[in-house]
């Protein structure tokens, strides 16, 4: 490794590498939690206040495993110290009140979902609390917990894969159909975004959103292979309003129809929705419509 890398914030030295391979081979009984926690010690890594960045330092640790540079003792099922796994194998989650001030939650960890326990987790939380209910992902994907600065879980937020047509969206950046089929993969839709129901805090979801839009077509290409040039979401108009979306400067384009993609009768069988999109990108269209673009 060369000297100085920088992961999670840190510059992290062969070193650094190497007296963490030693401190892993010094306690074999040791879960990735309690290395972390150590870590944090160690290195006096902690919050401005005083927390240990647990979830910054096991994040780090993960990137190392996967890069080959340690070896990690397999995931337990605990995936931050807010959730317990029980005999039965069923998730208890603390859901203690969080009503405070944004400023007092700062700085979240955007966590990308890699390990079994991460994944338990955002699965469980989505099937209880988020009113889609949520099966698992299908094709390119992108998973996040937002956590806060004492690793409290706060959020889930799924990417992926994009509507096929959408009319007004269509509009919006000018596809024909062989435009949308050529560049579609280079749109992706928040699928689900949850704020945990025990967690009320002014201006949250718009800060989410905002800091996920700053990151996301970075994690999309390391995770893929290629480019993202806008967001898209769609919105139960009986349900919400989509206040977090227009916070966060998402552009509302339309409403769907109502008909889903089965309603061959062309009667109303799902819920209207409200259509809002996010460029990532100040060339969007032209991505999106030129050919080799």
């Amino acid at each position: 490794m060369e000297r100085g890398k920088v992961i999670q914030g840190r510059a992290v030295s062969a070193e650094d590498v190497e007296a963490i391979r030693a401190l892993i081979a010094a306690h074999p009984d040791w879960h990735r939690t309690r290395l972390s926690q150590e870590l944090c010690r160690r290195w006096g890594w902690v919050a401005a206040n005083g927390q240990l960045k647990d979830m910054a330092a096991r994040s780090l640790l993960r990137k190392l495993d996967a890069a080959g540079l340690i070896g990690l003792p397999a995931p337990v099922c605990s995936a931050n110290n807010a959730f317990r796994h029980r005999a039965d194998t069923a998730l208890c989650i603390d859901e203690s009140p969080i009503e405070t001030a944004l400023a007092a939650l700062l700085p979240l960890q955007m966590v990308p979902v890699h390990d079994a326990s991460e994944q338990r987790v955002f699965r469980a939380l989505l099937q209880r609390y988020h009113y889609l209910g949520y099966r698992g992902p299908v094709g390119e994907n992108l998973q996040y917990l937002i956590c806060d600065c004492q690793g409290r879980v706060l959020s889930c937020v799924l990417f992926g894969a994009p509507a096929w047509t959408m009319a007004c969206r269509d509009r919006f950046i000018g596809w024909e159909r062989a435009e949308r089929e050529r560049h579609l993969g280079l749109v992706v839709n928040n699928m689900r975004f949850l704020i945990v129901p025990w967690v009320r805090v002014h201006h949250l979801a718009s800060h989410i959103l905002g800091r996920l839009a700053r990151r996301i077509r970075a994690d999309w290409q390391a995770k893929y292979g290629h480019p993202v040039v806008l967001l898209e979401t769609y919105v139960e108009r009986r349900r919400f309003a989509g206040t977090c979306y227009r916070a966060a400067n998402w552009v509302c384009v339309g409403h769907t129809t109502g008909r889903s993609r089965n309603d061959r009768s062309k009667r109303l069988r799902v819920p209207v929705k409200s259509v809002w999109l996010y460029p990532l990108t100040g060339d969007f269209r032209l991505r999106l419509t030129q050919p080799g673009a």
